[in-house]
C-alpha cells in the first residue's frame, strides 16, 4: 500500500455551503432552496445530530454484545438528511443497510431499525406505512427492485398531464454505495431505467471506500460521469453539504417526476468510521486521509453556518445534545426489551402459504425441542 492520500476530483462538484460554513450562490440550484429558512436549517442540524447519536448508541450496543452487527454512517449524515428531506411522502425509497438518516426523514422509529441487527426480525417496520423499503444486505440487490418499481409507477401514471405529474407524481430513489457501483445489478438497472425512461433517482453515497478497496481503484473517473453512457443526467454534489444535497436531489426528483427519465447523483462524502463493526479500517486506511476529512464534517460545517449567521445559539445546540441523549436512552431501553421470537416462527417466513416440506421440518423441530424438555424433567426428578 502506498502512502498517497487520494483526494476526490473537484470537477463539477456542486457546493452551496463551504467547509467553513460560508454560503455560496449557484445560478442553477439556488432556486431549489428558496424555501430553506432558519427553522429548516436548524431542523437539518437536529436531524443529523440525532442520526449521529443513534449511530453511536447502536455501535455501543453491538460492542456490548446486544446486536449481531452494526453498520455505521458517521460522516454521511448530510448526504442522507439532505436527500431524504427532498423526497415527498408518496415517493418510494429503496435503501441499502446504512441509510439510518434517510429512515429518520421517513419517520421510521429508530429502535425498530435495530430489530434486524439484533437478529430477531427480517425487518422491523412496515414499508407500506412510510414508503421506505426493508434494508438490503446483499450489495446492489435493491437496484433492480427500484427500477422495476419505477417502471410500474410510470405505467400507473400513464396518461397524466404535466401539471398532474408535477403536483402528484411519484418518483423512486435507489440508494447505493461506491462499492456497489461495480456490481452488475447497478449497470443492468440503469440500462433498464434509461431504456424505459423510468422515474428513478440513483443516489450513490461515494464514501471513498468499499470496505478496504479505495474508490480510485474502482473507477478512474467521477462516478457521475457514467450516467452519460446510459443517456441520462449525472450530478456530482458535495455530500457533506446538506443544502447542496437537498437542492440536487430536488432537481433530480423533479426531472424524474416530469417524465424525463432517471438521474444519477454522486454525493461525495467520507466514511469516518468502520465499514461495519466487524471491520478495522486502521488495517487499510491512513491516518492522514482520515484527518484530511475532519474539517469537512457535515455537522461542524452546518453548525459554523448557523452560529456565524446568528441563526442558532448555545441554547439550541445544548438542547440538541439533550434530545440526542434522551433518544439514545429510549433506543437502548426499547431494544433491550424486544421479545425474542421462538425459532419455530422462522418456518412461517419461508413461503407465503403453507408448504408440506416446511411443515414436515417444523414438526421435526418441535419434536426435537420437546426432547430437551423431557430430558430436563428427568434430571429434575433424580
Amino acid at each position: 500500500m502506498t502512502n498517497t492520500v487520494h483526494e476526490p476530483s473537484e470537477q463539477a462538484l456542486i457546493q452551496l455551503l463551504t467547509p467553513e460554513g460560508e454560503r455560496r450562490s449557484h445560478a442553477e440550484y439556488d432556486s431549489y432552496i428558496q424555501d430553506v429558512d432558519a427553522d429548516m436549517l436548524r431542523g437539518f442540524f437536529h436531524d443529523m445530530a440525532l442520526t449521529r447519536r443513534f449511530d453511536q448508541e447502536a455501535t455501543a450496543l453491538q460492542r456490548q454484545g446486544q446486536l449481531a452487527l452494526w453498520v455505521p454512517l458517521r460522516g454521511q449524515e448530510a448526504a442522507q438528511i439532505g436527500s431524504g428531506r427532498a423526497t415527498r411522502p408518496n415517493d418510494y425509497i429503496f435503501p441499502t443497510y446504512r441509510e439510518h438518516g434517510v429512515a429518520l426523514t421517513r419517520n421510521v422509529d429508530f429502535p425498530q431499525m435495530l430489530r434486524i441487527f439484533r437478529g430477531i426480525s427480517n425487518g422491523g417496520w412496515d414499508p407500506r406505512e412510510n414508503n421506505f423499503h426493508m434494508y438490503t444486505m446483499v450489495l446492489a440487490a435493491q437496484m433492480p427492485h427500484a427500477t422495476g418499481y419505477a417502471m410500474a409507477v410510470q405505467r400507473d401514471q400513464a396518461g397524466w398531464d404535466a401539471e398532474r405529474l408535477e403536483k402528484d407524481g411519484e418518483a423512486v430513489v435507489a440508494y447505493f454505495g461506491d462499492g456497489s457501483s461495480t456490481e452488475g445489478e447497478v449497470h443492468e438497472s440503469m440500462v433498464f431505467a434509461a431504456s424505459f425512461n423510468a422515474p428513478v433517482v440513483f443516489f450513490c453515497q461515494n464514501n471513498q471506500w468499499a470496505i478496504s478497496v479505495p474508490f480510485h481503484v474502482q473507477s478512474k473517473v467521477p462516478l457521475a460521469q457514467r450516467a452519460a453512457g446510459y443517456g441520462f443526467p449525472g450530478i456530482r454534489v458535495d455530500g457533506n453539504d446538506v443544502i447542496a444535497v437537498l437542492a440536487a436531489t430536488r432537481w433530480a426528483l423533479e426531472h424524474a417526476r416530469r417524465g424525463n427519465g432517471p438521474v444519477l447523483i454522486e454525493a461525495v462524502t467520507y466514511r469516518m468510521s468502520a465499514h461495519t463493526t466487524a471491520d478495522d479500517p486502521t488495517k487499510y486506511r491512513l491516518d492522514a486521509e482520515e484527518e484530511s476529512w475532519v474539517g469537512r464534517d457535515p455537522l461542524t460545517r452546518l453548525e459554523k453556518h448557523l452560529r456565524e449567521s446568528n441563526l442558532a445559539d448555545d441554547a439550541f445546540f445544548e438542547q440538541v445534545v439533550i434530545d440526542g441523549n434522551d433518544m439514545a436512552t429510549r433506543v437502548r431501553e426499547e431494544a433491550m426489551a424486544f421479545p425474542e421470537p421462538e425459532l419455530a416462527q422462522s418456518f412461517a417466513n419461508v413461503y407465503a402459504e403453507a408448504h408440506p416440506l416446511i411443515q414436515e421440518e417444523l414438526k421435526w423441530h418441535l419434536e426435537y425441542e420437546a426432547g430437551f424438555a423431557d430430558t430436563a424433567e428427568e434430571e429434575a426428578t433424580r
